[in-house]
């Protein structure tokens, strides 16, 4: 056997053939550097250059902050009995990294059934903290307790949503003293603005009008919180730091919540207002307006029904108690001052009075339409003669009147805690006049501000105020709100009257509850009571009632003011008798008050 050589057909290396095997190990090598090389520039620059960026990120998506609010100081009466404080409550929050965006639909459509309130509401809220925010997000306080169990029943339905404690404003005698001691609620975009450069946020609560607002920075208190870790179900893995809140300083106000009851109660279901000061410092016992609202109502969220409700219900958040009306006849404090000081006129000075006077073509008539014959200031006071006071003002002239109106008080703010809602009231003048109503002054605008009526509007405080000159021995007193410094030297200014401009104030209020126009105070119950009526014409619709008075007489503690807007009647008929109801209660703190009814029979016996 042989042995044959290979077939001529049979592979043969050549040159061009030799080494092609490692042509290919190099081009994928070459390909594999090309490959590293870009993911170790892109994780150097994900390193480098996106570095904090791409922690910030992966931070939010496991550090969760869950801010605290702190619990708001508690308001108090000068006697320390409660009308503010905070309660535990629970609120819903949103986290919004819990979820992608397209996935909150679902949570927006249950939460809002549970919660009975508009899913627009919900992604409205979310949107505008943002949807890659760490932060939880309050959409709705103080829920019930059936809601947080349905909410913990549906908890597997609701992705980051969750229930937290959380301290809520509550007012324990309601609507009592809700003007003066406000509401609280979250802020709105626009107060969020104003107050952003404090440190506050988005879903912050705030003190909306009344004391809440005026000493927010006292009662707020400092946030805290803390800084927790989550795993992928947003559970808390461990806390990564803790922040203590405190607590907002409590104050005492210088209300007195039995004065303010009563004056609550005197004033029943009429508009109006009735104020109570300390007439030696301006210390504010009782300060009452109507309608009036709940303040709780906003402790939680407050439907769209409630609001056009509270809206529509004749102004029930306007404070009446610092809001411009005719004085009326109360105003003749002034114009007698006025005429005094002027020397134009003397203390004994007796005018003969009548039905009415014709001044400039135009008749101006006396209340009672028969005159009181001759009457000096003491018993033009107590039976406020209108037909004297013009004689009065025609005789100083409209500048002194008008100087003396201002020094007063009257045309500016009285300078309390609640600025933002009080109106300075009108002191119409020349200027004035010509301004607004396109005419020059008349004798007959004198006239008529004489005796409190025409352009002339000043608040229940204000004539408040206005008393205390007559009632302290001529000092116009700064009312307050805040119990701090009881010294009324820090509190008042010297209006440097004569004596016997303040004899013949303090004689003529005497003998208007002695025998004139306000005798429903001259009862034997209360210590001897000075004060003034006041009835002015509101054209087209029914008069407003005015009764201002203090007592003791001859060492007042207390001046009470009672307004009734568009009540009809006489102000000794209608108001004096509010003002009887809380005098008897400050004089007599535990006994059953006069009923207003029951006032009214004495009128007309």
């Amino acid at each position: 056997m042989t042995l044959t050589q290979p077939a001529s057909n049979a592979p043969q290396k050549t040159a061009r053939t030799v080494g092609r095997g490692y042509q290919s190990v190099a081009l994928m090598l070459l390909i594999s550097l090309v490959m590293l090389g870009g993911i170790c520039s892109r994780l150097a620059y994900l390193q480098l250059v996106e570095g904090d960026r791409n922690r910030q990120l992966a931070d939010n998506n496991r550090i969760r902050l869950i801010p605290k609010q702190p619990e708001r100081g508690t308001i108090r009466d000068r006697k320390g009995k409660v009308l503010a404080v905070s309660r535990l409550s629970h609120s819903v929050y949103l986290w919004p990294l819990a979820q992608k965006k397209a996935e909150w639909n679902q949570t927006f459509k249950r939460l809002a059934q549970l919660l009975k309130i508009p899913e627009s509401y919900l992604q409205k809220r979310i949107e505008q903290a943002g949807y890659n925010s760490p932060y939880l997000i309050r959409v709705m306080r103080s829920i019930s307790p059936a809601q947080v169990t349905a909410l913990s029943e549906y908890a597997s339905e609701l992705e980051g949503v969750q229930v937290e404690p959380e301290a809520v404003r509550y007012y324990p005698n309601g609507d009592l003293a809700a003007h003066v001691l406000g509401y609280t609620g979250e802020m709105s975009d626009q107060d969020l603005e104003r107050y952003k450069a404090k440190g506050y946020r988005l879903g912050d609560v705030i003190g909306q009008m009344g004391i809440e607002a005026a000493y927010e920075d006292l009662l707020r208190g400092e946030w805290g919180g803390q800084q927790v870790e989550v795993d992928g179900m947003g559970q808390v893995v461990r806390v990564l730091g803790r922040k203590q809140t405190q607590a907002g300083k409590s104050i005492n106000m210088t209300l007195d919540l039995d004065v303010q009851k009563a004056a609550e109660a005197a004033l029943g279901d009429r508009k109006g207002a009735i104020v109570a000061i300390d007439p030696n410092n301006g210390a504010v016992l009782a300060m009452v307006s109507r309608p009036a609202f709940d303040p709780n109502l906003f402790s939680g969220r407050i439907s769209d029904a409630q609001w056009k409700r509270l809206q529509s219900e004749d102004h029930p958040f306007v404070n009446r108690s610092l809001q411009g009306f005719p004085p009326a006849s109360t105003f003749k404090i002034v114009t007698t001052t006025a005429a005094l000081e002027s020397g134009k006129f003397s203390p004994d000075t007796v005018l003969q009075t009548y039905p009415s006077l014709t001044i400039g073509g135009i008749e101006f008539g006396d209340w009672n339409r028969a005159g009181f014959g001759p009457l000096n200031f003491v018993g033009a006071l107590a039976w406020s003669s209108d037909t004297f006071f013009y004689q009065v003002a025609m005789g100083i002239g409209d500048k002194t009147l008008i100087q003396w109106t201002r020094r007063f008080g009257f045309g500016r703010k009285t300078g309390i805690e609640l600025s933002s809602e009080e109106s300075p009231g009108l002191v119409p003048d020349d200027a004035w006049k010509r301004k607004e109503v396109g005419e020059g002054w008349f004798l007959g605008d004198t006239v008529n501000m004489s005796i409190g009526q025409g352009f002339l509007q000043t608040s229940p405080l204000q004539v408040a105020v206005m008393f205390a000159v007559a009632a302290n021995g001529g000092y116009l007193v700064k009312p307050h709100l805040l119990k701090d410094n009881e010294d009324s030297k820090n509190w008042r200014e010297p209006l440097n009257l004569k004596p016997e401009t303040i004899r013949i104030l303090q004689e003529g209020l005497r003998e208007v509850v002695s025998s004139g126009t306000g005798t429903a105070l001259n009862v034997p119950n209360l210590p001897p009571v000075a004060g003034k009526s006041g009835t002015a014409e509101d054209f087209g619709r029914k008069s407003h009632t005015w009764f201002g008075a203090y007592a003791p007489a001859n060492k007042p503690e207390i001046i009470v003011v009672a307004f009734g807007e568009n009540s009809g009647g006489g102000g000794g008929s209608v108001a004096a008798p509010m003002v009887r109801q809380v005098l008897e209660a400050y004089f007599h703190p535990h006994k059953k008050p006069t009923k207003q009814a029951e006032v009214e029979q004495v009128l007309t016996d």
